[in-house]
């Protein structure tokens, strides 16, 4: 099938090549010529592991092309995916801004021939109208237009398309995985030539084809109305952001009663009803994803006038637990003004060069506001050279420089090469060799045995 895919984040790149990988035509456009000029040449302007492999094969079988023309990709196009940002405004709504330039702007250079535009941007609820209004509107102006301009063009422009709500559930890290091993596909419109030609496209992710276990039954696809599955993102990630912020207050307990989280959360989890995942106690949640959509949630709700007071407490919870780390550093150390503290990993999590929201940043600034000299070492941030928001901390290359002269480090990124470092040799370059475990990820009778004073969450 021909597919366009407008908007190169980590949604739009990643559906685009894996597309392209099971055998469509893709066109990707994005309004950042250098950008364009990047992927053109087959470098991914992203990190996402398997990604950049993926790309260059789909390129040298000629089945994607990156480019800027918004025209090209719509006439392209059976199927269009929206996959641009929609970040968050102070008041914790969606900034859909992005959207409505890219509906308009298809709806100017639609002329002949149906399409299905697909919002694969995470949108607040009811945005499926909305888009299919803006794309309308982009139709009338390019007609009033031609209008204006005496062509001799037949001004009716035929405008048959339907909307269809995709959401993504992808994990930064992990995007291609989860692109060909999806739990579950959700489809939403009432449109069922829409529906059919969204499974047509889905049809080898849904037979497994490219799964890593081919034997699995085929992954569910779920047809519902517009409104329903737009609501099926926010719900997803507003519960396992609460599930995380759970498990936080639990581990907060253990703390004051001297039980352990990590076999609370293991005794828990082997419950059917609970399941073991995300109840990994730590620092608290972070990311471009789970911030701002429940945030948006949270907002929706006010719109409707609904409290949603179990939201805003899994956000309290999240944001004074990103703060735990310092209060251990206080309750060890007392005093933080001329301390050296040094943080092992500064993105929001593992297998992404992504630090929007991350706990780092809070850590970074309250540690500096309390007087404390900040290090940091990040695999991908040292190797990139990124230093937009660190203007309080020192990155360092590798590990061992940033143990040197610390007086405590801080485990905020659970980045599998921690659990392998030096730490009997980190522990001697350090001036007193303490460890906060943000994550629970490390070995503590390991640390012990290196020389070093170990403090988890909730253990």
């Amino acid at each position: 099938m021909r597919v366009c895919v407008i908007g190169t984040g980590y949604v739009g790149l990643v559906t685009g090549v894996c597309l392209a990988q099971i055998g469509h035509h893709v066109i990707c456009v994005d309004n950042n010529e250098e950008k364009v000029k990047l992927m053109q040449a087959g470098q991914s302007p992203i990190f996402e592991p398997g990604l950049s492999e993926l790309m260059q094969n789909a390129i040298q079988e000629q089945r994607i092309e990156f480019t800027t023309d918004l025209n090209a990709g719509v006439t392209h196009g059976e199927i269009l995916f929206i996959a641009v940002g929609t970040p968050p405004l102070p008041t914790g709504e969606s900034d859909t801004r992005y959207v409505e330039a890219v509906a308009r702007g298809i709806g100017e250079h639609l002329n002949g021939g149906y399409k299905v535009i697909v919002n694969k941007s995470t949108v607040p609820i009811g945005s499926g109208d909305w888009v299919r209004m803006i794309v309308l509107d982009g139709v009338a102006e390019r007609q009033k237009a031609l209008v204006g301009a005496g062509s001799s063009v037949a001004t009716e422009i035929e405008a048959a398309f339907d909307v269809v709500s995709n959401p993504e559930f992808l994990r930064e890290g992990s995007a291609v995985h989860d692109t060909f091993n999806p739990d579950r596909i959700v489809l939403g419109s009432n449109s069922p030539k829409a529906i059919a030609m969204m499974k047509e496209l889905y049809a080898p992710i849904v037979s497994r084809e490219f799964a890593e276990d081919q034997s699995l039954a085929t992954v569910p696809v779920l047809v519902t109305d517009l409104s329903s599955a737009e609501m099926i993102k926010y719900a997803a990630n507003a519960f396992l952001a609460t599930k995380i912020s759970f498990i936080n207050e639990v581990a907060n307990i253990c703390d004051r009663v001297g039980a352990d989280v990590t076999q609370v959360a293991k005794g828990i989890g082997l419950d059917s009803r609970i399941g073991n995942k995300f109840l990994q106690a730590g620092i608290g949640w972070g990311g471009s994803c789970f911030p701002k959509d429940v945030s948006a949630l949270i907002h929706t709700a006010d719109d409707y006038g609904y409290e949603a007071q179990l939201m805003k407490a899994a956000v309290t919870v999240n944001q004074r637990q990103r703060l735990l780390a310092v209060e251990k550093l206080q309750q060890v150390l007392k005093i933080l003004k001329g301390k050296t503290v040094g943080l092992l990993g500064l993105t929001f999590k593992p297998d992404t060069d992504d630090m929007r929201d991350a706990p780092a940043l809070d850590i970074i600034e309250q540690l500096h506001r309390l007087g404390a000299k900040v290090k940091a070492y990040d695999p991908l941030v040292a190797q990139s050279g990124m230093r937009h928001g660190l203007s309080n901390v020192i990155v360092e290359t590798d590990a061992e420089r940033l143990a040197d002269g610390c007086d405590a480090l801080v485990l905020v990124t659970d980045w599998k090469q921690f659990r392998i470092l030096d730490y009997a040799k980190m522990s001697k370059l350090m001036s007193h060799p303490v460890i906060i475990d943000g994550r629970n990820f490390l070995d503590q009778q390991a640390l012990e045995a290196a020389g070093f004073r170990y403090v988890g969450i909730g253990r």
